[in-house]
């Protein structure tokens, strides 16, 4: 008691109320955090019998590899790697290693060159042709670590100074040079950890394990009040002082297996006057965001997204997971980068010289990307690097060999056209690739400045953009029916007709509603009028698509003569005498128009109109 009264004499005021600090008040004041082993038989059992536990070590190790290596060499060069990777079977002991290290807390691959002296080290400098002869994989289990290098200068430093494997026949020490040892969950400090798998890690299941076993028992408890759901209460008088007549007893049985016989039979319960029944229903209403935030624990527990630990889609008003799985994707690429490319260092150089019988220094590899391009995607890149290309092309800043070459490597790095540098190779060599001019080392520099003057002049012009009607024969034929005695010859849509000088090269094309060769449909029917325009006679028509287009080059600065646009086609400028337009059966069938057609303002247009 001395003790608790010290304490409240120095602590504030605001503390003696609240009771913190207090161990007799306080409950947080007596938590602390201790180690929980778990052995080796729980860590088997989690892994055999536990979904969650298996999917938490399989997924980042499976992650990390499945994709593999991009080998950045010439083409013969990777198919000797790739070929040397497959006769070891390295992605799939890869694979065994991680998913045995994050079980087990350390897994190694064993790289077998038929030595016999294994506690010698490997220089990969000897190793040549075909020189590794075969991978093994070996986990803690398999395995001992020896005592931890102390020598600062050793570059294995702080890591055991060689390994011990016990065979069915003798045991054997193994330089720490021929195996790539991966680490679970590393130690916080190795003086801390003596004895607790010396010389390796952690199982990963052992962080994870409060949040995991927190989540199996919530779903083990609503899996039990499922045959609780609907109880049924009888009240039944004098039930507890009948109880000890063994005779009631039998006819209380008796009574209700015949009540749940008769519900059975026609679903009506008889009771006897004095008795009470009353179902009482147990309500899951809110069960599933219990379940859901345990299940949220154990994912970030494990650092693991809930769309990739479960395989659900993510859920609610505009969730996606994309960040969720693009910071994941991050992690396990550093998983890649900080911990299998440096234990994998001495074994890749080794690799090389298995497959090549020597060391080129122009061969490395890049992790392949974990998040893959739809194919659209990869079609809307293409897409937008040919137009640069193209766009680049026609300003002449830079020579076609630049670009050539440029362009060449860029399908090749993004793997559009593999082997394409190749045969683009060949193709110069064989002199086989006219790049438009004798010799591009000798154009005139003079005339290649004029050019790209020309290419880049994008001044402000007047503009007309018009579209001609494919099908104009129909509606002259139709026109012909109706009466009139000539029809215009070019019948055309005209899109827009501005003085106000504009960048055509800002207006564009059409290429966004773009249909098969350009050409675009208005459907037949829908609303059709004949009216007068001027001096000429139209044929009025519907068509968002045009009109949406006009307002877009209006936005762009365009001045029109005419506040309001209607798509038409003029018919004809002579109007037959005595003609009333309003008898006139428009036009309903299909109109085609060809491509966008542009062309400076002639304000003399009107002295070439012909008709027919």
């Amino acid at each position: 008691m001395g003790d608790v009264i010290q304490l409240r004499a120095n602590d504030s005021l605001r503390s003696v109320v609240a009771g913190l600090g207090d161990p007799m008040r306080d409950k947080m004041s007596t938590a602390t955090y201790g180690i929980q082993y778990i052995d080796d038989y729980q860590l088997a059992a989690i892994y055999k019998c536990n979904w969650l536990g298996r999917k938490i070590v399989d997924i980042p190790a499976m992650d990390a590899v499945r994709k593999g290596r991009d080998w950045q060499a010439e083409q013969d060069q990777i198919e000797a790697v790739e070929a040397e990777q497959n006769r070891l079977g390295f992605w799939q002991k890869l694979l065994e290693a991680k998913v045995k290290a994050r079980l087990w807390g350390g897994a190694a691959l064993f790289i077998g060159t038929g030595e016999t002296d294994l506690m010698q080290p490997l220089p990969a400098e000897r190793i040549g042709k075909a020189g590794i002869k075969y991978l093994t994989v070996l986990t803690r289990r398999d395995v001992t670590a020896g005592p931890i290098e102390q020598d600062v200068l050793s570059e294995f430093y702080g890591k055991p100074a060689y390994y011990e494997a016990t065979g069915t026949q003798s045991m054997v020490r193994i330089h720490p040079s021929r195996m790539v040892v991966f680490i679970g969950s590393p130690h916080g400090d190795q003086l801390l950890s003596m004895g607790l798998n010396h010389g390796w890690g952690d199982s990963i299941i052992e962080a994870v394990y409060s949040a995991m076993k927190n989540a199996d028992a919530t779903a083990a408890n609503i899996a039990s009040l499922v045959f609780e759901a609907n109880v049924d209460v009888f009240r039944i008088p004098d039930f507890m002082a009948s109880l000890s007549d063994p005779t009631y007893q039998a006819r209380l049985l008796d009574r209700f297996q015949l009540a749940a016989l008769a519900k059975g039979i026609n679903r009506a319960l008889i009771l006897d006057k004095d008795e009470e029944y009353e179902r009482k229903q147990v309500s899951f209403a809110t069960l599933p965001e219990i379940m859901q935030s345990f299940l949220q624990m154990a994912a970030g527990a494990a650092d693991i997204p809930v769309t990739r630990l479960l395989g659900q889609s993510p859920a609610g008003m505009s969730s996606t997971g994309e960040s969720d799985m693009n910071s994941y994707y991050d992690r396990v690429s550093s998983i890649q980068t900080l911990e299998i490319t440096p234990a994998l260092y001495r074994f890749d150089e080794c690799l090389i010289r298995s497959a090549l019988g020597s060391r080129p220094p122009e061969v490395f590899y890049e992790w392949a990307p974990l998040k893959q391009m739809t194919e659209k995607e990869q079609a809307e890149i293409g897409k937008m690097n040919a137009e640069t290309a193209k766009t680049l092309t026609d300003t002449g800043i830079f020579t076609p060999v630049e670009l050539r070459t440029v362009v060449t490597n860029q399908l090749v790095e993004l793997s559009f056209y593999p082997g394409l540098d190749q045969a683009v190779a060949e193709t110069d060599a064989a002199g086989e690739f006219d790049l438009g001019v004798d010799d591009p080392d000798k154009v005139d520099p003079e005339e290649q400045k004029q050019a790209k003057l020309l290419a880049t002049d994008a001044l402000p012009r007047t503009l007309c953009i018009h579209r001609d009607v494919v099908n104009a024969d129909d509606i002259k034929r139709w026109a012909k029916s109706q009466g009139f005695d000539t029809v215009q010859e070019d019948l055309h849509v005209t899109i827009i007709h501005t003085r106000s000088p504009l960048d055509w090269i800002k207006v564009g094309n059409d290429i966004e509603w773009a249909d098969s060769g350009n050409t675009i449909k208005i459907l037949a029917g829908g609303p059709r009028l004949m009216e007068r325009f001027g001096e000429a006679v139209v044929l009025q028509f519907a068509s968002s698509r045009l009109t949406w287009r006009h307002e877009d080059i209006k936005r762009m600065g365009a001045d029109t003569d005419y506040p309001e646009y209607q798509p038409h086609i003029t018919i004809t400028w002579k109007i037959p005498e005595g003609m009333d337009l309003s008898k006139v059966d428009p036009y309903r069938g299909e109109i085609v128009l060809g491509p966008e057609l542009f062309e400076e303002v002639d304000d003399d247009w009107k002295s070439k109109v012909s008709e027919e």
